[in-house]
């Protein structure tokens, strides 16, 4: 029975569970984003979440404490330099799952973890925020109505006009 337990642990030792979250944290920090199943994702979430909330305040006693869960100099240096800058007023929730499917392989449930600051097509600053002016219709053009206006008179100019719009 696994009462109270609230841990997964993934069907993997301890030393082997702390060294894939810590190698997938680091590779969550360096990269932004990181394909996985969803069983490992959620555990992330509870190792990253911590972290990230720890670079906020960049002191040395933050940075050591934060260096002994990655145990890598790069993902440090920018967890304090760029990431912790963007999340700088968020007051939790740095990460998003996204899921994608099933595997083919093994049928396990897979997902993108991501930083949520870093994604801009969620954020709607890409090219795919701007939205279109114009409305088109599956008729074709506007009919013009100046020629009718101004060539009142004159008949041919009429029938040109006419001939103009069929074409269309």
């Amino acid at each position: 029975m696994r009462h109270r337990n609230k841990n997964n642990h993934l069907g993997r030792t301890s030393s082997h569970r702390k060294a894939m979250l810590s190698n997938m944290a680091s590779s969550l920090i360096l990269h932004k984003r990181i394909k996985t199943t969803v069983a490992k994702a959620k555990e992330l979430r509870k190792y990253v979440e911590p972290l990230i909330n720890r670079s906020k305040e960049d002191t040395t006693h933050s940075r050591r404490i934060v260096f002994s869960y990655l145990q890598n100099k790069e993902a440090v240096t920018e967890l304090f330099r760029e990431v912790s800058q963007k999340v700088a007023n968020r007051p939790g929730g740095y990460t998003r799952i996204l899921k994608l499917g099933y595997r083919l392989g093994d049928a396990a449930q897979i997902c993108y973890i991501e930083l949520v600051d870093y994604n801009e097509n969620m954020l709607g600053t890409g090219k795919a925020a701007e939205k279109k002016t114009a409305r088109r219709s599956r008729r074709g053009g506007k009919k013009t109505t100046t020629a009718k206006v101004e060539g009142a008179a004159t008949p041919a100019a009429e029938s040109a006009t006419g001939a103009e719009n069929s074409e269309e």
